[in-house]
């Protein structure tokens, strides 16, 4: 049975077991390709609230975090992995349901994607099926390794309603 909760750093290993091919591939995420395993965990890691799906061992991983601060501190933003063995078995839709129910708890009023890459079919499908709509589109903002210049997207998607 999987369970989702707070990563701590005797989890760093199989976080980063995660988080390489992803940013090796370099199709989704807006970092070096060459990132170092160190600089991938802060950024994972650091000023985020990160958590880990796991059985008898962590099949993803997903970080939480206010989208700005100030006036905008209201929007949470996420980012998701799910380990390559573990793709397509409802990892990403358990780690987005639990993401969608922890920003309520911590009284955010919306979560915002501030760039998905168009050609991330999966995730734009999951997105949409939990109902984030598409608030803007970025023409050519992501040079793609193997497709070249792409859209990004911009998803949001209201948690409480509007007073």
């Amino acid at each position: 049975m999987m369970r989702i909760r707070p990563a701590t750093q005797a989890d760093d290993d199989a976080i980063w077991e995660i988080l390489r091919p992803v940013f090796r591939a370099g199709e989704t995420y807006c970092l070096p390709r060459d990132i170092s395993r160190a600089d991938a965990l802060a950024y994972w890691s650091g000023g985020h609230e990160a958590f880990v799906a796991v059985t008898g061992e962590v099949l993803g991983t997903y970080f939480l975090c206010a989208n700005q601060k100030g006036g905008g501190a209201h929007v949470c933003n996420c980012g998701f992995a799910t380990a390559p063995a573990a793709q397509g078995q409802g990892v990403a839709r358990a780690m987005l349901d639990h993401a969608l129910d922890t920003a309520r708890a911590r009284g955010y009023r919306a979560m915002q994607f501030n760039f998905v890459v168009s050609s991330n079919t999966r995730a734009l499908e999951l997105w949409e099926r939990a109902g984030f709509r598409s608030v803007g589109r970025l023409p050519g903002a992501f040079d793609h390794p193997r497709f070249g210049f792409v859209d990004a997207l911009i998803l949001f998607k209201t948690l409480t309603p509007h007073p």
